[in-house]
This record gives C-alpha cells, structure tokens and sequence, in this order.
C-alpha cells in the first residue's frame, strides 16, 4: 500500500511539470513536413514522444528518460523537439539525483540552441541543479557561487523572461548564504582574538553583500574589532555608516554612542 499512495502522489507533481512546460502547445510532437533522422516513420517518433511524456507526467523517471534519449536519436538536430527532449533529460535526471549530468543536458540547451523557448528555463534549471549540490553554506562554496553564476547569465542574456524574474529571487537567497558564511568565519577569528584577520571577513560582507540580513550584524562587529585594536578613526567611520544606511540595527546605540553635546552640560547651568 506504502508503494501505491507514493505512485498516486507522483502524478500530482509530474502532470504540473508537463503543463507549465506546455507539453500540450509548447511541446507538441514532430509534424510529418520534418524529416527523421534515422528509419523510425514520422508516427513512430510521435508515439514515442506521446509515451514518454505520459511515463515522464506519472513520475517514471528512468524510463521516461530512456524514451526522451532515444527520440534525440532518431530526430534530426535542428528539429525542435531536440531543446524540449533534452530539457526533460535533465529534468528526470534532476528528479533522480543526478544534479551535475542533469546541469550538462540544461547546459546544452542553453549554450546550443540560445534561441529556443526553453533555453532561459533550462539555464535557471542549470543553476538549480548546482545549488542542490550545495546543501549547507559552510561546505566548499564552489558549486553555490556555480549556480550564481548561472542564475546572473540568466539575468543579462534574457533579462525581460520569467526565468529571470525567479533567478533574480535565488541570487538574493545565495547571496544571504555567502554572507552567512563569511560571518561565521569572521566570528571564528573575532573569537581568537585573530582582530585583522576578522576585520577582512567583514568588510567583504559590507563591501559584497550589502543587502544582506547578516549585514548590519557584521558591520556592529566591525566596530568591535575596530576598538579592541584602537583604531578609533575605522570605529566613527563604520559607526557613520551603520546610522546612517541600517539606523534600526538592534545595538548600534551600545556600540556606537552619539558624542555628547559639550554645549548641553554648559546650557544647564
């Protein structure tokens, strides 16, 4: 029974897939007027086409993926069904865990066929597949700043695409979790005692990730670091900045006194 009410759920997501795709319009079959490329009939690429999206909408991924494989073999390369074989490619490779080769067929039909509909929604797709395999901000960040880069071509090479309007959405998210992780470095040395090094940390997060949540709370550290090395001039300049881009930040008061009034004692008298 566990089996059967998984399988009864697979449809749900899988089906959702297909028609956000547009596997009725967007992704119709081969028509007759184009040729094949190997002996398989016009109709027989069609029937494959139609199965293969059935096995792929209930969640068959494996299979699915061998079908959408075998259509890229028998279909001619510039035929359009190539970009939608092979964006679904990687989409059941993605389903089934295989980030890195599923990220290789995104970027296929985003490098070869830049034109073709899918090709924004197969770069955010690359990116997302890259940022699967970077789990937790503290592990090596080179497959985070992967995606980054992916989702920032996405955004300058088609800008006005819905894919950009959700890959603007993740760069914010992977930019929050590089300043997290920096800050955390940073704190490892503030807690040694390790100022200089600390102070490195931080003024990258002020400097890269200005908009970032943890910002407010590196820059108050900064002047931490700042006075327990008595660098008086850093510690006014950092407090001038925190009043005046993130004046809300919780503790600016302790860490950054406005001077007094030398005029205000005098007045009182």
């Amino acid at each position: 029974m566990k089996g059967r009410s998984l399988l009864n759920r697979l449809p749900l997501v899988g089906l959702a897939m297909v028609l956000a795709l547009g596997c009725g319009g967007g992704s119709r079959p081969v028509t007759s007027a184009t040729p094949v490329a190997s002996g398989l009939s016009r109709a027989a690429v069609d029937s494959l086409w139609g199965r293969a999206l059935w096995l792929y909408g209930w969640g068959h991924w494996a299979k699915a993926q061998t079908l959408f494989e075998r259509i890229l073999l028998e279909v001619p390369a510039g035929d359009s069904l190539v970009a939608e074989a092979r964006f679904r490619v990687g989409e059941c490779q993605l389903a089934e865990g295989s980030q890195l080769q599923a990220a290789h067929e995104f970027r296929k039909v985003s490098d070869e066929m830049p034109n073709a509909r899918l090709a924004p929604e197969a770069l955010l797709r690359a990116g997302d597949a890259y940022r699967d395999l970077w789990r937790r901000p503290e592990l090596d960040p080179t497959y985070g700043q992967t995606a980054l880069a992916a989702y920032t071509e996405l955004v300058n090479r088609y800008p006005d695409s819905r894919a950009a309007a959700r890959a603007k959405v993740r760069i914010a998210d992977l930019e929050e979790d590089f300043a997290t992780k920096q800050f955390k470095a940073a704190q490892y040395y503030y807690r040694l005692k390790a100022y200089d090094s600390a102070i490195l940390y931080l003024k990258d997060i002020a400097a890269t990730y200005p908009r970032a949540a943890v910002t407010p709370r590196a820059l108050l550290r900064l002047v931490q670091a700042y006075h327990a090395l008595g660098y008086a001039e850093d510690v006014r300049e950092t407090c001038g900045y925190i009043r005046q881009f993130h004046p809300t930040t919780p503790g600016l008061e302790t860490h950054c006194p406005l001077p007094r009034d030398p005029t205000a004692a005098t007045s009182t008298r």
